[in-house]
């Protein structure tokens, strides 16, 4: 009843609220990100969600567009300065996404959506994420975020989507705030960003 009825109206009625409270906070942030990283403010990219349909998701932009003598974009460690860091320790840079759930791409709570190439990598338990809308927070980041290995990220997706519940949302909601404050597992030791996924061809 509340996975195919309630869930997707709270999105949009929860998703809504923020944004409207939240407003002069996203100014903020985007005057700042066009003033100390430039332009464009958002970032956006192409991500599977809800049966693999592809999406564009927003973020704010954290990384500078900083290349060597050749051209070529410096190493993603050397692109993100302290601002950025702010940025994703505190996952400011997540909030656009809040327009994503309002559109329908995705929902406050579910597995995280991952980048489009890892889709033929899936093996049939991992693809089982895609069985839901994609989430803003999951099961998997209140147990680790990026902190985690890809298994045990799948492996909680996936249970995620069997447990679906309204007190089971709200537990990860609350959760979720707790960590970003005390800024847990945001990304792996040595990484600016997560280890890319190269697939697991077993089942499990």
């Amino acid at each position: 009843m509340y996975r195919k009825y309630v869930k997707r109206p709270m999105d949009v009625i929860l998703a809504s609220i923020a944004i409207i409270i939240l407003s002069p906070l996203l100014l903020i942030i985007a005057v700042l990100v066009k003033a100390k990283l430039g332009s464009p403010v958002l970032f956006k990219q192409k991500r599977p969600g809800l049966h693999e349909e592809i999406f564009w998701m927003y973020k704010f932009r954290t990384m500078t567009e900083e290349k060597d003598g050749n051209g070529n974009l410096l190493p993603d460690h050397d692109r993100l300065p302290r601002f950025g860091r702010l940025l994703r320790s505190t996952s400011l840079d997540e909030l656009p996404e809040l327009f994503n759930i309002v559109k329908g791409d995705m929902s406050i709570i579910g597995p995280r959506p991952l980048l489009v190439q890892y889709l033929p990598l899936y093996n049939p338990h991992q693809k089982r994420r895609h069985e839901v809308r994609p989430g803003l927070s999951g099961l998997a980041q209140i147990n680790g975020r990026n902190a985690i290995s890809w298994e045990d990220k799948f492996q909680l997706d996936v249970e995620y989507i069997d447990n679906i519940s309204f007190l089971g949302d709200w537990k990860i909601i609350l959760i979720t705030i707790n960590k970003i404050l005390i800024k847990e597992g945001i990304h792996q030791e040595e990484q600016a960003t997560v280890q890319y996924f190269t697939g697991d061809s077993e089942d499990v």
